[in-house]
């Protein structure tokens, strides 16, 4: 057991590791903070434009539009589904808790989930009408891999996550408010966060399920450890993107403006960091192998054991 001391260095130990990671995905960001152009993708197609191009107006109307979106790029094999399928899974969990009156301000909580649904919604119209200025960096990182089909499914799940979190979300909360009563507030985004945390795994296995027959393989092979990375790194950019919202409500203009430039270009090095997270290409195929595995994964396992 730690003594009281020893707990104070880790924690300071941590608040200096974080600062440096956020550091370095800012200086990366500020590098490469306009992605290079790309060919705008072709015509919108109207079945997705006719469920984008309007804002949700509800929680229910949010998640029925979202999951019909998802549908709709299942059956047109478009990878911009990867991200949806999880986010459709934790908005649902979190609209669930709201009608078990799971946290102390509901309208509060209906307002946050139906303004971060809209940004995701504009971000999914401005990619079909090929307006590209409008997207945030973030995001046109995320649609770009995803249209190019070279990635990993994880990849393609944790560039939507950044984007939406590590961009979006921050400016959801500026949007609904932190205040009054803001550690109320915060108590209530926590609760979200521990919605997220539960649900991890299923949202894996739907993962493995929809896109990637080997990944309960990885998955099994990691135990733990991988779950653990992806609610330890959502937890810190929710516990970020809070932060930086609470700075955009600063008196002082100079401090607002810093926030909301170290929130794109921090989620942009992100995007870029997760673009080129390759260790080397015989590597990166080698997890490319697993995800496409049969379910049984048994040639995935019996190539793992090889490497």
């Amino acid at each position: 057991m730690l003594s009281p001391e020893n707990t104070s260095s880790v924690r300071r130990t941590s608040t200096r590791t974080r600062r440096r990671t956020h550091l370095h995905v800012a200086f990366t960001g500020v590098r490469h903070r306009h992605p290079a152009p790309t060919s705008s993708p072709p015509d919108g197609d109207p079945e997705l434009l006719a469920l984008v191009a309007d804002p949700y107006v509800s929680v229910a109307d949010a998640h029925e539009r979202l999951d019909a979106l998802r549908v709709a790029f299942e059956e047109r094999a478009d990878r911009r589904g990867v991200f949806l399928s999880v986010y459709v899974r934790m908005t649902g969990a979190v609209a669930d808790r709201i009608e078990e009156e799971y946290f102390d301000d509901v309208d509060w909580v209906r307002a946050y989930l139906v303004t971060f649904a809209n940004f995701y919604r504009q971000a999914v119209y401005d990619d079909e009408t090929g307006n590209r200025a409008a997207l945030p960096a973030a995001w046109r990182l995320a649609f770009d891999a995803a249209r190019r089909g070279d990635s990993l499914v994880l990849q393609d799940a944790a560039l939507g996550v950044n984007a939406h979190i590590n961009y979006d979300l921050a400016l959801t909360l500026e949007r609904v408010g932190v205040g009054p009563n803001r550690a109320a507030k915060y108590a209530d985004h926590a609760r979200i966060t521990e919605v997220i945390r539960r649900i991890v795994d299923e949202t894996q296995t739907s993962l493995a399920a929809r896109d990637a027959g080997g990944l309960e393989t990885l998955d099994e092979s990691l135990g733990r450890a991988d779950e653990w990375f992806v609610v330890f790194s959502i937890d810190e950019c929710r516990d970020s993107a809070w932060r930086t919202a609470v700075a955009t409500q600063s008196r002082f203009r100079s401090r607002r403006r810093l926030a909301r430039w170290l929130n794109d270009v921090t989620s942009t090095g992100a995007a870029r960091l997760l673009c080129s997270s390759r260790l080397s290409d015989h590597v990166h195929e080698a997890f490319r192998a697993l995800e496409i595995a049969d379910t049984d994964g048994s040639s995935a396992k019996d190539s793992a054991k090889d490497e």
